[in-house]
C-alpha cells in the first residue's frame, strides 16, 4: 500500500507553526509497513488543495489530511475532500451528539455545527480533546482520504484511538508499541548503546527526543495483538538491560507519575521547597492523581529573607555561600521536611536566567537537595552548552528532582556529588565533594 500525507495550513506555510502531524502520521504508517512515498503542505486555499488531492489519488491508494477541519471559513479540508470523492457532506449523528456534549449549556453558532457534517459514507474518527472529528473517506473503491485534525493534542488520541484499528483492519496486522521511558541520558548517548538492538525489521527500536527526556519506542506487528507483544517484551527487556537504571519506566506516562505512584506504595509522603522553579515541582506533583496521598506541602521560598524565616536557612549561611549553593539546597530541603513534618524533603534553588549568572555562578547552574531522615543528597545541575532558556532549566531542575526521588524510591545509587548527615544540618557544615 502507497500513502501521502497532505498537511494543510497556511500558517505551516509561514514557517509560524511547526509541522509536528506529518512526523507522528509518518511513524504510524511506517509500523504497518505501509510505504509513505509523499509528503506535502497546502495553504488554506481550495483549489490548490483540490489540485493536490487528485494528484496524490493519482498515485496513491491512502491520503491523509491534517488540519483545516475546524469550525473558521479557512478550515477547508472537509468540503474539498467531499467535492473530490463526489460525496455530499451529511450530518454524523454521533459526532452532533459529542459536540453537543462538549459544549454543554454553552450556544454553537452554525460554524460549530458544521464540524458534525462529514462526506456521506466515511467512517467518522471521535475527537476526545476537541471539537472536529476525523474521518476515513472512500474514494473510487479501494482508495481512501484519512481527515485528521491539525492540532497535535487531538491528532495524536485520534491516531492510536481510531487511525491504528483503521488501518489494522486494512493491513491484516495489528501493532503494539511500547515506550521505554528514560531521565538522565541524551538520545545520541542511547542510540549508541543500543545500536545494535536498532537494526530489527519486526520488532523495531526507535529513539525519540523530547523535553529533557527521550524514550525508545519498541514497535511489533503480528496477526494478533497477543502474538505482537510477544514479539515485542523481549526487545524491551534488552532495551532497558542496556540503557540500565535511567529507564524510569516501561509504557508509564511521566517522571512524576511514577515518584507519586512509588511514594503511595511506600506510604511515604514527600515536602517541597522551591526558589527558582517557583511552584514548578509542586505542579507536577499534583497534577497527578492519588497526589493527595503523598504530598502536605509545597513552599516557594523566592527571597532570601523568606527562605531563613519558612525553611531555616541560617543567614550565616546565605552571607557565606549565597542563595544558589549546596548549602542552602541542603538546609532548604531539611528545613521542609523537619518542620512540615515530611518523611522526604527536596529543596531546589539555582539561576534560571537568562541574567544573574557570574563566571562562578553560571545562568542555569541549580542545586537539588533530597532531605531524609538517614542523610541528605545533593545534585547539581550546571549549564551544558547553549543556554534554551528560562522554562527549559526549570522544567529541567524539576526532573531532576523528581529524578532524585525515584532513585531513592528504587534503591539505586544517587550520585550525589555532595552527602552530609542529618547532625551536620544543625552546625551548616557539608561533606567535601565526593
Amino acid at each position: 500500500m502507497k500513502a501521502e500525507i497532505i498537511s494543510v495550513g497556511t500558517e505551516l506555510l509561514l514557517g509560524h507553526t511547526v509541522n509536528t502531524d506529518a512526523a507522528h502520521v509518518a511513524r504510524e504508517l511506517a509500523a504497518f509497513g505501509i510505504d509513505l512515498e509523499h509528503v506535502q503542505t497546502v495553504g488554506d486555499n481550495a483549489a490548490r488543495l483540490e489540485a493536490a488531492l487528485r494528484e496524490a489519488l493519482a498515485r496513491s491508494s491512502l491520503v491523509i489530511c491534517t488540519g483545516g477541519l475546524g469550525p473558521t471559513e479557512d478550515d477547508l479540508t472537509k468540503e474539498t475532500v467531499a467535492r473530490v470523492a463526489g460525496r455530499p457532506l451529511v450530518e454524523d449523528a454521533e459526532s452532533l451528539a459529542r459536540l453537543r456534549e462538549y459544549f454543554g449549556t454553552r450556544p454553537m453558532g452554525e460554524n460549530q455545527f458544521k464540524q458534525a457534517l462529514l462526506p456521506l459514507g466515511a467512517e467518522a474518527f471521535p475527537n476526545s480533546v476537541g471539537t472536529a472529528p476525523g474521518c476515513a473517506v472512500p474514494v473510487d473503491g479501494e482508495k481512501f482520504v484519512l481527515l485528521l485534525p491539525g492540532p497535535p493534542s487531538e491528532l495524536l488520541p485520534m491516531l492510536e484511538g481510531s487511525v491504528r484499528p483503521f488501518l489494522e483492519r486494512r493491513t491484516g496486522a495489528v501493532i503494539v508499541s511500547l515506550m521505554v521511558r528514560t531521565f538522565g541520558i541524551g538520545e545520541g548517548a542511547a542510540a549508541e548503546r543500543i545500536r545494535d538492538l536498532m537494526q530489527g525489521g519486526n520488532p523495531t527500536a526507535a529513539t525519540y527526543a523530547t523535553e529533557g527526556e527521550m524514550f525508545v519506542r519498541v514497535t511489533a506487528k503480528a496477526p494478533d495483538e497477543a502474538a505482537a507483544r510477544a514479539l515485542a517484551e523481549p526487545l524491551v527487556r534488552a532495551v532497558c538491560q542496556r540503557l540500565g537504571d535511567v529507564v524510569y519506566g516501561v509504557d508509564v506516562p511521566s517522571l512524576e507519575a511514577v515518584v507519586v505512584r512509588g511514594l503511595a506504595a511506600a506510604g511515604l509522603r514527600l515536602v517541597t521547597a522551591e526558589s527558582c522553579t517557583g511552584g514548578l515541582l509542586a505542579k507536577r506533583i499534583t497534577d497527578q492523581p492519588g497526589a493527595s496521598a503523598i504530598f502536605d506541602t509545597g513552599l516557594v521560598a523566592y527571597a532570601n529573607a523568606t527562605k531563613a524565616r519558612l525553611l531555616g536557612v541560617p543567614e550565616a549561611v546565605l552571607d557565606a555561600h549565597g542563595a544558589v549553593s549546596p548549602q542552602t539546597a541542603a538546609f532548604m530541603a531539611e528545613g521542609a521536611r523537619l518542620r512540615q513534618g515530611g518523611d522526604l524533603g527536596l529543596g531546589i534553588t539555582g539561576i534560571a536566567g537568562p541574567d544573574g549568572g557570574t563566571p562562578e555562578k553560571p545562568v542555569g547552574l541549580v542545586y537539588i537537595a533530597l532531605s531524609a531522615p538517614d542523610g541528605v543528597w545533593l545534585r547539581v545541575m550546571r549549564p551544558q552548552g547553549r543556554y534554551l532558556g528560562r522554562g527549559w532549566t526549570r522544567q529541567r531542575a524539576a526532573s531532576h528532582a523528581l529524578d532524585l526521588v525515584r532513585r531513592r524510591l528504587a534503591g539505586l545509587p544517587l550520585e550525589a556529588e555532595y552527602h552530609k548527615d542529618a547532625a551536620a544540618v544543625d552546625t551548616g557544615v557539608c561533606d567535601r565533594p565526593t
